[in-house]
């Protein structure tokens, strides 16, 4: 598992909420897509996938830079001085996954999605 991750954000993974990303490449403004909490799987080795169906601004975007935020958030989960509520910056290393074990792990989750996103985290913030 990865040590960047800690018992918070774990204990948020297991709530619905919203995770909102954001990429930028080459163009001078961001592109930012989402996705939900309960689609993310927790590998392991401590990267989320997550599937994709779109995703093709993203996609450009990680041809140039593959560096991404995702912004996360629930209520369920108690955050800084016993707020209601905690969220988290992922600062992870991205990729859209087509092949693979990882990729057949979300595909048969969800049959919609053409790719499979690979977040590798490097750097978190509780924000809330």
């Amino acid at each position: 598992m990865s040590e960047i991750l800690t018992d918070k954000f774990l204990e948020l993974l297991k709530y619905e909420g919203e995770v909102a990303l954001t990429s930028w490449g080459a163009d001078a403004e961001p592109h930012a897509t989402g996705t939900w909490i309960s689609y993310l799987t927790l590998t392991a080795d401590g990267r989320l996938l997550a599937p994709a169906a779109g995703f093709t601004n993203f996609e450009r975007d990680m041809a140039v830079n593959d560096t991404v935020l995702a912004l996360m958030a629930v209520r369920e989960v108690t955050g800084f001085n016993d707020y209601p509520g905690i969220g988290f910056r992922l600062t992870a290393k991205a990729k859209l996954l087509s092949e693979g074990a990882d990729f057949v792990t979300v595909k048969e989750k969800y049959p919609w999605c053409r790719q499979a996103l690979e977040l590798v985290p490097i750097k978190l913030e509780q924000l809330l």
